[in-house]
């Protein structure tokens, strides 16, 4: 993979899904994206993101399966798309301490999540 790779998705398509595993990360070159979990059978929109926004890093800082799923919201949704290889380079290159503090808030955010679902 190059460095930066864009992919275009149109709407409805499926970027990634709960559970899987998260070999990328994705920013929003264009369009927007709909993150979405299944609940009681039943797909709930948690949050809509738009042109700038990153998502996926959250597998990519601690290695754990994807919370929720993305899906395109738009006819043509475009994402600059980076591997685990790229963001590992960048964040080894950061200050420790922020690469403590990103792995503190990936933490948090399972935790939380888990909590809300009633899992320990």
């Amino acid at each position: 993979m190059t460095e930066i790779e864009h992919k275009n998705f149109p709407k409805g398509d499926f970027i990634f899904r709960d559970g899987e595993s998260g070999e990328l990360a994705f920013v929003i070159k264009e369009g927007a994206v709909n993150i979405v979990k299944e609940i009681n059978g039943k797909e709930t929109i948690l949050g809509s993101i738009g042109k700038g926004a990153m998502f996926g890093e959250m597998a990519l800082i601690d290695n754990k399966p994807r919370m929720a799923s993305a899906r395109s919201a738009d006819n043509n949704t475009v994402l600059i798309v980076i591997s685990r290889e790229v963001f590992k380079k960048r964040l080894e290159k950061s200050d420790p301490f922020i690469q403590g503090v990103l792995h503190i808030l990936a933490e948090k955010v399972r935790s939380l999540s888990a909590k809300k679902k009633g899992q320990p």
